[in-house]
């Protein structure tokens, strides 16, 4: 039976590519939602087997409206896959670069493509729900004066046209995705931590927490604050760092730093992934 794999978007999206990258060779069935929540709830449900979600953006940082996610549902991250990300002007076939107007796109595709709008300041970027679906909307609009910022791949599955390539801001725009399950599961070479962290609010707390990681000789991968909803102007953290839970020095390591927070939690140790352009 092939498992269920849940990804924001429609035939097309860059969540889509990264699906179709991290489960290469097995058997699946893959399922375009709505949202990040959407997505979440259905694999706290059971509804969905996996999903593959966007964390972080090299150009644009880390993508919170996921990362919020995590703490609402129970969820836990077993991959991760880095997927280049090779933003086309797509139009309809036939047109000219004068004759458009108007870019739909994902708000996330739109930031990556500043450049290009400061280039063409006749063209107005508008936020639309995903890549592919901006395609989508610019076919069924007949309208040579729009288009919209998405894959080649989404421009070959609505019969579309590249009108130009890879407009986005930086040739290494990459965006990393983490594989999430109901589920617990490590991949036998897991060598990746991401923990989320409330400190204690006193001096000295996220340098506490993070010497006990320096103690064993642990490197700190990513470190990043969110502000916690119904506490103003307090913040937790997302924290990456090396290492496999089943390491002693590392088990070690994190029992010390849950010791110095109010709050830590796992939310997953696998396998990192290798970044490939």
């Amino acid at each position: 039976m092939a498992i269920r794999v849940g990804y924001q978007g429609n035939h097309g999206t860059f969540s889509e590519i990264a699906v179709m990258e991290y489960f290469r060779g097995r058997e699946y069935e893959p399922v375009g939602c709505t949202g990040f929540t959407e997505i979440m709830n259905d694999c706290d449900a059971g509804r969905l087997d996996y999903a593959v979600l966007p964390v972080e953006n090299t150009t644009t940082g880390i993508i919170a409206r996921t990362y919020d996610l995590f703490r609402s549902h129970a969820v836990h991250a077993v991959g991760e896959i880095v997927v280049p990300i090779r933003e086309d002007l797509i139009v309809l076939p036939g047109t000219k670069l004068d004759a458009v107007r108007k870019v739909y796109s994902h708000p996330e595709a739109l930031s990556q493509c500043q450049r290009f709008f400061a280039e063409h300041p006749a063209i107005q970027p508008i936020a639309y729900q995903d890549t592919a679906a901006s395609v989508a909307l610019v076919r069924d609009s007949g309208d040579p004066s729009v288009a919209a910022l998405a894959s080649a791949r989404a421009a070959e599955y609505y019969g579309m046209e590249s009108l130009l390539r890879n407009v986005q801001d930086s040739d290494t725009n990459m965006t990393r995705f983490l594989c999430v399950t109901a589920h617990e599961e490590r991949h036998p070479e897991a060598d990746k931590i991401s923990m989320m962290l409330i400190l204690k609010h006193e001096p000295g707390a996220l340098y506490d927490a993070l010497g006990a990681l320096a103690a064993e000789h642990i490197n700190v991968m990513k470190l990043e604050s969110r502000p916690i909803v119904g506490h103003p102007f307090q913040y937790l953290f997302y924290i990456d760092f090396t290492g496999n839970t089943e390491d002693p020095a590392v088990a070690s390591a994190m029992r010390t730093l849950s010791g110095r927070c109010t709050e830590a939690r796992v939310l997953g140790c696998y396998k990192a992934a290798v970044r490939v352009m």
